[in-house]
């Protein structure tokens, strides 16, 4: 049992209706943001090696707050990797804003039809903790995903993103931030242990909180630009992510073509 979920959710229970008006409140004020555009596309190496690229997730995947997948986090993420293995990196996205991991298991994962896959980048955490769900649930639907991803990608590497930064989120007020803040690291602790059940599966579990990718990458952008609505990443965001995954990926040699 996860004491500190328990505990945290016992505290919980009397801020819901706050929480729920607050929700409803924040939705309102959030401008209607489309997803990117371009789902897939080439990024160029000077090299004949070929290298498949797969993501897939919520609406952080799906882009919503970048113009187009190019300049937000696939391509820069194939652009990233592509000069660092010498490859040409092919890339497609499978991403749907609002789904959960039940969500882009049931109707995500047999659309996708590329064979073969050289390497899988999940970003999920934000809708399944919004929906509230529970670190055991959570941890069903996250093997269900990895099961399901298996049964045609038996053996590519699959790294899960970062969870979403939702302390950082600047639409959020105190209390969904408290609430729902907590319950994202409570996915995020969850998603470190199940990992470790699996071959060639991973997870980037170090926080995404501004003022570490600030110092880390010699940024002087201001918090709020780093969201295009106070809750989805801005392009700049985007950017910042992707090279932060590329930079885990090529530390721990995950990506690579034999």
């Amino acid at each position: 049992m996860n004491i500190k979920y328990v505990l945290g959710a016992i505290i919980s229970v009397p801020l819901l209706p706050i929480l729920y008006f607050q929700g409803k409140k924040i939705v309102r004020s959030l401008p209607e943001l489309p997803e990117a555009t371009d789902i897939e596309g080439v990024s160029s190496a000077v090299s004949n090696t070929s290298f498949q690229l797969v993501t897939i997730g919520e609406s952080t995947i799906a882009g919503v707050g970048a113009s187009t997948h190019e300049t937000g986090f696939t391509g820069t993420l194939a652009k990233e990797l592509s000069k660092e293995i010498s490859a040409t990196i092919s890339w497609k996205v499978y991403a749907k804003s609002g789904y959960t991991v039940q969500c882009v298991n049931q109707k995500l994962i047999p659309k996708i039809t590329e064979k073969p896959v050289d390497l899988i980048v999940i970003g999920l955490g934000g809708n399944d903790s919004f929906k509230l769900s529970s670190p055991k649930r959570w941890n069903k639907d996250i093997r269900a995903l990895i099961v399901s991803i298996r049964a045609n990608y038996p053996t590519t590497p699959i790294v899960f993103a970062n969870m979403p930064p939702i302390k950082e989120f600047t639409a959020f007020t105190g209390t969904f931030k408290f609430v729902i803040g907590n319950l994202v690291l409570h996915l995020g602790k969850e998603l470190e242990k199940v990992v470790k059940d699996y071959e060639n599966v991973f997870y980037r579990a170090k926080g995404l909180e501004y003022e570490d990718l600030v110092a880390r990458m010699n940024l002087t952008a201001k918090p709020e630009e780093f969201f295009s609505d106070g809750v989805h990443p801005s392009e700049l965001a985007y950017q910042v992510w992707a090279k932060d995954v590329a930079q885990y990926i090529l530390e721990e040699k995950i990506c690579h073509k034999n």
